[in-house]
């Protein structure tokens, strides 16, 4: 879970964000931390986790093959962990691809059992099959033998290309060679659980029953308050891990965020309320920190809810087609600018597409550069101040085709009433009101409703909305972390793609034959365009070929109007300045085991 830069290092280089060398202090360093990020994580099982701040306390509990980890100049880097190297693959005759591990010597779970290389190939197949149902299972696509587990007929018995093949020895081989696959190895989804652990459903919910392999225990969780993590003694890089415990509080109150931060009680926090923005700029410039962070902040609509008038008689693709249509004229309604100037205030970037900001592409330019139909802008609509007025112009002209339009007040009449869910938030709350009353101008009429951070996650995921806020920081560096996930059986395909009513919908083209592919699809389900590029992304080999076809993969998503982009994400957050050692990765994730507090 991320701008103008020429390669990723430059990407991780902006994004790495170290704490000042901290006040100078006669007294020793604090043994704790008091950081908050959010508020309740859904959930602390890596396998089931799709959330930012869930995944930086799991990547304080459990290692991996791989982690992030800073070099001996400070910067960013993919890093052997539980591995004692990250080894080349070797190619084999079918085209496929094998890597073999080797355990470090003295790993142990934190009851004091071996880590086994058996750990990872249970974990790997758990997380990548059928009866969990993990909303990242498709990060395993890349590894042969995830294709036969989805199969149709699939019995279950099928298995990833996994092999311990002894206690400290682990093969895998991959379907392709893939360029990311160090950092998927370096993602929460790809650490290992133990199977008799796991055994108990609520095994990730209590301290008594959570057994890790990481730099840190978990010694309480006071539910909606609370989450310590104190050092693991038995980590076999314990002697490098400084900070002696952690307390995550848990909150989604900004204010109460920045109070605890003022008073002194809070070292970190991950939020601060949006109208003390340009305040906190000025009261703590070294402590009031704006990253840059590859992600896009949006909004997604359901694709299987309503939103043509009682009156409309259309039906299958001209129904699906209008929607479209509707949802991107609704798009232009919105100003980003005012929403990055006045609402957000963190060096925000309208965003113009889905794929954020700092991807390469296959030529070393930005991805999001070439989006779009290159119209003399960047992107799928023209973003800029200069064409709000004709955006907007332009969207209801599109809309009066459909609804019924009143000259007199400049309203719709016939738009069906709409419900915005947000995430309790004041960031949040506000981006919706902007929205909500920029609709209210056309007479359409959106409700706001918030829910509790893991409420909203099981609310959204259900597809039990009609518009929602969103936002999604990539995987790894590569513009398929942004696309991969609205497969019709990604877990995180929230907008509904290829679901319910959807399913049927015969309205998608895509034409693949001008790059080699005899793939040519007009009126097709999402499973018949959508899934297809993106497979065949997955099994691309050709770099030019390769990100053609995610250009194409991102052309389909956008046409939909299902996503509406509304910045590229910077990284806000408060430090206090007798903190040292902290680092963030590009993911947006937050570690603390390397810092000491100098009070």
């Amino acid at each position: 879970m991320k701008k103008k830069l020429l390669s990723v290092v430059l990407v991780l280089c902006m994004v790495l964000s170290l704490a000042a060398c901290g006040k100078q202090s006669d007294s020793a360093s604090s043994s704790s931390i008091n950081v908050c990020l959010a508020s309740e994580p859904a959930t602390l099982d890596p396998a089931l986790n799709s959330a930012v701040d869930g995944a930086t306390l799991i990547s304080h509990l459990f290692s991996g093959l791989a982690k992030w980890g800073l070099d001996a100049n400070g910067n960013l880097e993919i890093q052997p962990d539980c591995a004692e190297a990250l080894v080349e693959g070797v190619e084999n005759a079918d085209g496929t691809v094998t890597y073999t591990y080797k355990l470090r010597d003295g790993l142990t779970w934190s009851d004091g059992q071996p880590v086994k290389a058996s750990d990872f190939e249970f974990a790997w197949n758990r997380a990548a099959g059928q009866a969990l149902a993990a909303d990242y299972g498709y990060m395993f696509e890349v590894v042969d033998g995830y294709e036969a587990i989805w199969a149709d007929g699939a019995t279950g018995d099928e298995k990833l290309n996994v092999h311990a093949t002894d206690d400290k020895t682990l093969e895998v081989t991959l379907t392709t060679p893939v360029a990311y696959w160090n950092e998927l190895l370096a993602f929460p989804t790809y650490f290992p659980v133990r199977e008799d652990v796991v055994a108990n459903e609520s095994w990730a919910t209590d301290p008594a029953t959570y057994v890790n392999n990481g730099a840190y225990t978990m010694t309480a969780w006071e539910h909606n308050s609370l989450i310590t993590l104190k050092k693991n003694d038995k980590f076999y890089d314990a002697a490098k891990v400084k900070m002696g415990e952690i307390n995550f509080y848990l909150s989604d109150d900004a204010n109460n965020q920045l109070a605890n931060f003022e008073n002194g009680d809070w070292q970190f926090i991950d939020d601060v309320p949006t109208n003390e923005i340009a305040n906190l700029k000025t009261k703590y410039p070294n402590e009031f920190v704006t990253a840059g962070q590859l992600g896009t902040y949006y909004v997604c609509w359901n694709i299987n809810e309503k939103i043509l008038p009682d009156s409309s008689t259309l039906t299958g693709a001209e129904k699906a087609n209008a929607e479209n249509e509707i949802r991107n004229a609704l798009a232009l309604l919105i100003d980003r600018n005012h929403i990055v100037n006045d609402i957000a205030q963190g060096g925000q970037v309208p965003a113009s597409s889905f794929v954020a900001m700092g991807l390469t592409d296959a030529d070393g330019t930005e991805f999001y550069q070439n989006a779009g139909n290159g119209s003399g802008y960047v992107g799928y609509y023209d973003v800029s101040t200069a064409a709000y007025e004709s955006n907007w112009a332009s969207a209801i002209e599109t809309l009066k085709k459909y609804y019924t339009y009143d000259d007199a007040s400049g309203t719709f009449t016939d738009f069906p009433t709409l419900t915005y869910l947000y995430n309790t938030s004041e960031g949040h709350k506000a981006i919706g009101e902007a929205i909500q009353s920029t609709f209210a101008g056309v007479g359409i009429t959106i409700n706001l409703e918030n829910q509790e951070w893991a409420t909203f996650l099981d609310t959204r995921k259900a597809g039990n909305y009609s518009i929602a806020r969103n936002g999604w920081l990539g995987d790894y560096n590569d513009p398929i972390s942004f696309l991969d996930m609205w497969t019709t059986a990604s877990g995180n395909n929230d907008v509904q793609f290829g679901k319910g009513d959807n399913a049927g919908v015969q309205a998608y083209s895509i034409d693949l034959t001008d790059l080699g592919y005899d793939v040519k699809v007009e009126n097709g389900t999402w499973a018949e365009t959508y899934d297809v590029v993106i497979g065949l992304i997955k099994k691309c080999t050709d770099s030019k070929t390769r990100y053609a076809l995610m250009h194409k993969a991102e052309d389909l998503l956008m046409s939909t109007g299902c996503i509406c982009p509304i910045y590229y994400y910077t990284d806000l957050y408060m430090i206090d300045d007798s903190v040292s050692g902290f680092f963030s990765s590009p993911l947006g994730y937050k570690y603390f085991l390397y810092c000491e507090v100098n009070k």
